[in-house]
């Protein structure tokens, strides 16, 4: 019974110093600003959370911007949805302020593979299972497979064999070699029949003017 009544007598005593200690400490102002280690994005909303008083909670606001009164050496934690937890101690300063910027790394969690089915429940997977009409004719099922709907979904995602590439690729050069033959006897003047007859009319203007230049 007494030794139970020491242990009491301290733990009231740690109590109450444990007060007086943290009241010698001195109160600073801390502010920040909290960004993304890897982009330089101010990060909103953060929980800020003084771990050595009493658990005190805050809340950034959307500008990534804190600032509340807390004790040097103080133990600040930063935590947030999508970012590694980070942690700060409020060194002694010779002011009553203080101010740090955050910088939190984003946390990237890859979450299992999962397929969503539209039935609520394994019963109705069976019962929809064992409802499906399934033909047992081959030959119902080859005219499945070779409708025009089946032929489209698989050329969709079968790829081009080699012989298909090359002969696509010969049918472009070829189209490429007739344009450019087109475009030559177009952009030729000597096989254009206006050409030739602004070229007779221009000499036989020149004629005109060596004529009377002439005379």
């Amino acid at each position: 019974m007494r030794i139970f009544r020491y242990i009491l007598i301290l733990c009231f005593a740690a109590g109450a110093v444990a007060p007086a200690v943290a009241q010698e400490r001195k109160l600073v102002q801390f502010s920040g600003v909290i960004h993304n280690a890897d982009t330089n994005v101010v990060v909103p909303y953060v929980t800020v959370k003084n771990e050595s008083f009493k658990g005190q909670t805050y809340t950034a606001n959307h500008q990534g911007y804190f600032s509340f009164v807390a004790h040097e050496g103080d133990t600040i934690s930063f935590s947030s949805v999508g970012y590694l937890s980070t942690q700060l101690v409020i060194p002694r300063v010779s002011e009553d302020k203080y101010t740090a910027m955050i910088k939190m790394k984003a946390e990237i969690k890859e979450l299992p593979l999962v397929t969503p089915y539209p039935w609520a429940s394994i019963d109705e997977f069976n019962l929809a299972f064992m409802s499906l009409e399934i033909a047992d004719d081959d030959i119902v099922v080859a005219r499945k497979n070779l409708s025009p709907e089946s032929l489209a979904a698989l050329a969709a995602v079968t790829p081009r064999s080699a012989s298909e590439i090359q002969s696509f690729d010969a049918t472009q050069r070829h189209i490429g070699l007739t344009n450019k033959a087109v475009n030559q006897r177009m952009a030729n003047p000597l096989l254009s029949p206006f050409a030739w007859g602004n070229l007779i009319r221009q000499i036989t203007e020149g004629n005109k003017s060596r004529n009377r230049s002439n005379q």
